[in-house]
Formats: structure tokens, C-alpha cells, sequence
């Protein structure tokens, strides 16, 4: 992509209303412009990092054998009457009718939808395990939403529904997603710790909140400092094997990790004073098992072995997807902008031109966006007729890990600048080693 025919609107001046970085670099960074209060379009730049994290999260559940499909985003009240939620939700949940007077409402999130859809195609024990999961545009109307897209009323998440036989069953669906979301997250230079947590309005015994560490986070955390040490990495999971994942779990979260709501100061305590830390969090998901809860009340039952009718252990797991960005960036910034890592960057390179309309520049300039396309990367060039120091400030605010600069000097010398966002470090390379190095990078990827 080139940018003088991109549309990346940047903003010199961080709105009144931004008060957090997350919210100030993506409005500034031209990603995102207000809808109305909690709801936002998204704009080329924020589109693109969206669906860079949807793919991984699509990427990580399938590889976990998790089966994807899409839910309507209106729901009938009739379902979640039948649940016993729909008076109990509270005024979070955004309420309607259609023109026939039937009351409906816009999916908070997709329990009954779900445990509908099973209960109307599954009837037999022989079909288990099952886990199906959308990801989906979810509306919560917050009293106060704020922060960007980290508290907005209108929201991309990915939620999951596993049904299975038994309580084992089920915990080892729980215990699945575990692993399938710490590989989603280090994917994404995300370290986001599995905190024991409280399950709200969804109910259920057992649940993990997942928090990226920030100072901006609505959640205070009490953890043990030895966890962040650990790394998932990119180990080989059998995700079929309950004990592999149930050692992934203990490994994860036989440490003290909690949020405010489910703090033991005693526990905590407990521990040596030079590893007890406390700090902000950012939730990005949550996984639950909450038994028969929703089986039981929607009558999703199947037969057994010995002929008997019995209703489905299940769980569901959540990843907030458009949260994330803002995550991300409260997580990998400086003062200058955002800092993508390189699983998520909207574009793997900058190309900034020093000198456009230089024949031999524009020349270079073009053989690098060519020889980085060829390899499957999508750098972004920014062949504008704009000063030197405009170009790269629009390069640090948007993020890009890598950028390549290239002028007459340093062609007159066979070489061009590569640059880590990261870092600043650069060094001075021929044309094809840049590209060779770029390459390289993002290879092991």
C-alpha cells in the first residue's frame, strides 16, 4: 500500500475526550472516529489490526479442534426467558421489539443461542465433545462507557460453548481453552496471566480471567512475581490429552494470581514479601465451566450409553477481540505512538522516501515495495511530497516495527536505513539485505 492513496486521517492534537493512550494513539492513529458514545467505526488502519488478531484467535481455536460458525446478533427474548436470565440481566442488556410486537434484544452474549442449537441437532452421547464458537459483534450498554474500545458499548468478541458428557469432560473443554488462549495471546506479544476470578452474571464454579498488565487497567491484581517468568512458548500441545493440558493449567495457575473480587490477603500474605506484587490489569478474556446450569433449563439433553436421558456439562470462553488493540497499545507504546508487535502490525515495513521525485530514490523506494511484496509482506510506503520529519512521526505514531528509509546519500553509498520501532536502533544496509533481514523476522513468526 502506498500512502499518498491510503486513507489513514492522523490527527496532530489528542481529542478532549481520550483519556487514556490506547484511546488517544488509536483516534490520532486515524484507526478509529466515534460513532456515538461507546461505538465506533473503524477505520482502514484499526480494520486491518482488527482482523489480524481475529485470524490468530480463529487460528488457535481450530487448532484446539474448536468448530467455528456465526450467531444472529438479535436475539429473541422468548430464549432467554426460558433460561430465567432475561429479567435478571439488568439494564445492560439493550432491549427491543420488532414490528410485530415481539420483544428481542441485541446479544449481550450467546448462552441460549448456543444450548438452542445443540439441543435442536444433538441427541446422542456419540456426538461428543463438541465446542462451537462465532466471533461476534456484542452490545452491552454501559451506564459510563469510556476509555476507547477498552470500555465501549459496542464490541468484537469471540465466544465459545463446549458440551460435553460428564463434569471430567468438561473440565478438561476448560482446560483446553487455557492452553489455546495463552498460545493466542503470546501470539500477539501479549503475556496475559490466568487469574482466578468471580463469573458475574454467566454463573459457574470454575473460572479464569486472562489480564495484560498496565498502569491503566480497571482491575486491581494480586500475584505472585514469579508467573510472569512463565512462557508458553511454542510448544507442542495434544490438545486431546487431558493430562498435557491439565499440566499446562497447574503450571499456569498453581501460583497466586487473583483479581480484587476473589483477593485473599491471607494467601497472599503468605507469600515471600519480594514476589508479592500488586498492579492494574486489562481483561481480555474469561473462560467458565458452569456445569448443567444452562443444560437443565433448556432441556439440551442427550442419551447415554445405557439408554438413560441426561442433560450437558458445558462451558463458555470469551476473548475480547476488539478490546485487545486497546490492550496492546496500553502495553506497547512510548511517547511518540504505538509500538505493534510483529504478529498483529497492520503492515510488516515502512518504506519512507527522503526525497520524492529523486529519480534514483523513487527508483529504490520501488524496488524495495516490489522485492517485500514478492515475499508475501505488505509494507506500507509513504511516497508523499511531505517533509522528512512528518513522515516519520506518522511512521512512530502508527506503529510499524520496521521501517526503512531511504535517500540520495545512503543510496550514493549502496546502502538504506533499517530501523526497529522498538528499539530505535538502526543500521545501515544494502537494499537487498534489508529486505533479506525484514524477511527473516518475520519468518519465524
Amino acid at each position: 500500500m502506498r500512502l499518498s492513496r491510503y486513507f489513514l486521517p492522523v490527527l496532530k492534537e489528542t481529542p478532549a475526550e481520550a483519556q487514556i493512550v490506547s484511546h488517544r494513539y488509536m483516534l490520532r492513529a486515524g484507526m478509529i472516529k466515534q460513532a456515538s458514545a461507546g461505538i465506533y467505526s473503524w477505520l482502514p488502519l484499526g480494520f486491518k489490526v482488527l482482523r489480524k488478531l481475529e485470524n490468530i484467535v480463529h487460528e488457535e481455536q481450530v487448532r484446539a479442534g474448536h468448530i467455528p460458525m456465526l450467531m444472529p446478533t438479535l436475539q429473541s427474548a422468548d430464549l432467554w426467558r426460558e433460561s430465567g436470565r432475561y429479567d435478571g440481566y439488568g439494564e445492560e442488556m439493550l432491549r427491543m421489539q420488532d414490528r410485530h410486537g415481539r420483544d428481542m434484544l441485541f446479544s449481550p452474549t450467546a448462552e441460549e443461542m448456543f444450548t438452542d442449537v445443540f439441543r435442536s441437532h444433538v441427541k446422542s452421547y456419540k456426538d461428543l465433545p463438541l465446542t462451537l464458537y462465532q466471533i461476534q459483534w456484542k452490545f452491552r450498554d454501559e451506564i459510563r462507557p469510556r476509555f476507547g474500545v477498552m470500555r465501549g458499548r459496542e464490541f468484537l468478541m469471540k465466544d465459545g460453548y463446549n458440551f460435553d458428557l460428564t463434569k471430567e469432560d468438561a473440565l478438561h473443554a476448560y482446560n483446553r481453552h487455557l492452553v489455546s488462549y495463552l498460545r493466542t495471546y503470546e501470539r500477539m506479544g501479549l503475556q496475559a496471566i490466568p487469574m482466578r476470578a468471580d463469573s458475574g452474571p454467566i454463573g459457574g464454579d470454575y473460572t479464569h480471567e486472562f489480564l495484560v498488565l498496565a498502569e491503566t487497567g480497571e482491575s486491581e491484581v494480586f500475584y505472585d512475581a514469579e508467573i510472569t517468568d512463565l512462557k508458553f512458548g511454542n510448544r507442542e500441545i495434544d490438545f486431546d490429552s487431558v493430562e498435557q493440558c491439565q499440566a499446562v493449567l497447574e503450571e499456569f495457575t498453581s501460583r497466586y494470581a487473583r483479581t480484587d473480587e476473589t483477593h485473599d490477603e491471607a494467601v497472599f500474605n503468605a507469600l515471600p514479601e519480594e514476589r508479592r506484587r500488586v498492579a492494574r490489569g486489562i481483561e481480555v478474556g474469561q473462560i467458565f465451566y458452569f456445569g448443567t446450569q444452562y443444560s437443565e433449563a433448556l432441556g439440551a439433553t442427550v442419551q447415554t450409553p445405557d439408554g438413560s436421558s441426561v442433560p450437558v456439562h458445558m462451558g463458555s470462553h470469551g476473548i475480547g477481540v476488539s478490546r485487545l488493540l486497546g490492550a496492546i497499545i496500553e502495553a506497547s507504546h512510548d511517547d511518540k505512538g504505538i509500538i505493534w508487535p510483529e504478529g498483529v502490525t497492520p503492515f510488516h515495513c515502512g518504506i519512507v522516501n527522503l526525497k520524492q521525485g529523486d529519480d534514483e530514490a523513487d527508483a529504490a523506494c520501488e524496488a524495495l515495495y516490489k522485492s517485500l511484496t514478492a515475499l508475501g509482506l505488505e509494507p506500507l510506503y509513504d511516497d508523499r511530497n511531505e517533509r522528512a520529519g512528518g513522515k516519520f512521526a506518522t511512521m512512530d505514531l502508527i506503529g510499524l516495527p520496521w521501517r526503512i528509509t531511504v535517500g540520495p546519500r545512503g543510496l550514493k553509498n549502496g546502502v538504506v536505513e533499517l530501523t526497529c520501532r522498538r528499539t530505535g536502533e538502526s543500521e545501515e544496509l544494502p537494499p537487498e539485505q534489508a529486505v533479506e533481514k525484514v524477511a527473516a523476522i518475520y519468518a519465524g513468526l
